[in-house]
């Protein structure tokens, strides 16, 4: 089974929130009903701005680790290079 990392943001280059997750879908819901981290829900990190697929959990999980170490700034250019729009891409990975 993989596994996924994801970044959040409460709008285009504000707070960002990175996770981690084997079912991406059913960990997106649970945030988006308030359910999920309070720091997520406390700073309102309702947009999925990346989202990076593993081979394995544990791979997901020291690619998590990696990208919370990580500078903003380079947090902020990932996002840019992979969402430039910063799209919520919420409704392509909750089907």
């Amino acid at each position: 089974m993989g596994g996924w990392t994801y970044i959040l943001a409460s709008k285009p280059f504000g707070v960002l929130y990175v996770g981690v997750t084997a079912d991406l879908a059913a960990r997106l819901t649970v945030h988006r009903e308030g359910r999920g981290s309070d720091f997520v829900k406390r700073f309102n990190c309702n947009r999925l701005v990346l989202v990076e697929p593993h081979a394995t959990i544990e791979e997901a999980i020291a690619r998590e680790k990696a990208l919370k170490n990580w500078r903003r700034d380079w947090k902020l250019r990932l996002i840019a290079e992979a969402n430039p729009g910063w799209d919520d891409l919420f409704d392509r990975f909750n089907q």
